[in-house]
């Protein structure tokens, strides 16, 4: 895990937890604006992702993201400053688990494109994951063109040697289970504010999902934001200066809120 420290006087912590198949680097651009705005950023790579084992087929335990997601947080905790925390597709779902499950020490969440109900799916295996055996190998094909209209970005990407989508079928059964347990959860998550961005042409995963099950539930404070022409990764389109704008705006209302002078 790495820590960037904020350009200035810093007003707060943001933890960032990045999305399956890819890795921290791809949030330099989210980084440097966060660090000039203030804040102390601190982020990895959840396990089996990026360089840190240099695998291609991703067969990674839920539990192990789980355990990783929650000593990130105790890091950003660690400056006795208010955490916020922005979680992205299966990082953002992740975030929403331990919402449920645990009463995290935290001033805000941002939640981008959660993945509740994929709608891109491994196209040659989807008819019959139940009968492939656990350790088969499926690729589920999640390229560039499908997550950002970012041309240079795309390419990029297209030359990122730490980002694979190949999966095993046990696997991706598991992430179908997961996601359907925090997607039908009756329980609601612990009371903070929260703002979930949608991207209105997400050919990833199923926005309505993700806004019903913000609206079930108890919230004091929230925000949906649905960015009407952007794809998947809204951090990454051309509008995401307006993207990071209004999540700056978020997190200075909610340390207004505090008492924080911003």
């Amino acid at each position: 895990m790495w820590k960037w420290e904020a350009e200035g006087q810093p007003k707060a912590v943001v933890a960032i937890v990045h999305n399956a198949y890819e890795h921290h680097s791809k949030y330099a651009w989210l980084i440097q604006k966060l660090r000039g705005s203030g804040f102390h950023v601190v982020t990895g790579d959840l396990p089996g992702h990026g360089e840190e084992v240099g695998r291609k087929v991703h067969d990674e335990a839920f539990e192990d993201y789980i355990a990783y997601v929650k000593k990130l947080l105790m890091i950003g905790i660690g400056d006795n400053l208010p955490l916020f925390v922005i979680g992205h597709g299966l990082g953002a779902t992740l975030v929403m688990h331990l919402l449920r499950k645990e009463q995290l020490e935290c001033a805000g969440i941002i939640l981008s494109s959660p993945w509740l109900s994929l709608v891109h799916m491994p196209s040659k295996f989807s008819n019959v994951l139940s009968k492939l055996s656990s350790g088969m190998k499926i690729n589920h094909e999640m390229d560039s063109e499908l997550l950002t209209r970012n041309y240079e970005w795309r390419l990029e990407a297209g030359q990122d040697p730490d980002y694979s989508s190949v999966v095993t079928a046990r696997w991706y059964k598991e992430l179908q289970l997961f996601l359907k347990s925090v997607a039908q959860a009756q329980v609601s998550i612990s009371d903070r504010p929260i703002l979930l961005h949608s991207a209105g042409h997400d050919r990833v995963t199923d926005t309505a999902i993700a806004k019903k099950w913000l609206m079930n539930q108890q919230l004091s404070e929230f925000q949906y934001k649905n960015w009407k022409r952007l794809y998947h990764d809204i951090f990454q389109e051309p509008e995401r200066e307006e993207v990071y704008k209004y999540t700056e705006a978020f997190m200075d209302n909610v340390l207004r809120s505090l008492g924080y002078i911003v």
